[in-house]
């Protein structure tokens, strides 16, 4: 998360996750395994495999919830880092030309150099709007702050 008020940028460097979409996502995760392992060692007529698969199970349903839990976009004086789910990606600051989060959009998304468009994951308005509105905000001051000629290479 940002600590950045508006007309200043955040210290780098700085993490912009859901914070509390994350912790949901790991309490779930964490309780789903808990109460699927005691089930499965708490029912006798179990056999081992199945008290195994079991657990794998919820292994399995938990990794998933971590995985829900894992994007953050991390900005520093080089650049960005991009985590989503499954992937990652670390951009300069130059390779971003636009920072957008618009009425109804899950998420940011970054507009690149190269044409294409990155959904960054790491600032989304789901459980706490205006707290993603403030966190596109500074990663769109630090964006247009770092692309000008003092900070990096200029836009074209």
């Amino acid at each position: 998360m940002s600590d950045s008020t508006p007309g200043t940028l955040p210290a780098l460097p700085v993490t912009f996750r859901p914070a509390r979409t994350r912790a949901v996502l790991l309490t779930a995760g964490v309780a789903l395994f808990v109460v699927i392992t005691l089930i499965a060692l708490l029912l006798d007529h179990l056999n081992p495999g199945e008290r195994i698969s079991f657990v794998f199970t919820a292994a399995l349903l938990a990794g998933v919830l971590f995985l829900l839990a894992r994007p953050k976009v991390v900005a520093d004086e080089a650049g960005v880092t991009v985590v989503n789910i499954v992937s990652r990606r670390r951009l300069e600051w130059a390779e971003i030309l636009q920072v957008n989060l618009r009425p109804g959009d899950p998420w940011v998304f970054l507009n690149l150099s190269d044409g294409t468009s990155l959904p960054a994951l790491g600032i989304q308005p789901g459980i706490a709007r205006q707290r993603a509105v403030a966190d596109a905000r500074a990663l769109r001051a630090l964006a247009e702050d770092r692309s000008t000629p003092g900070h990096g290479t200029p836009r074209d």
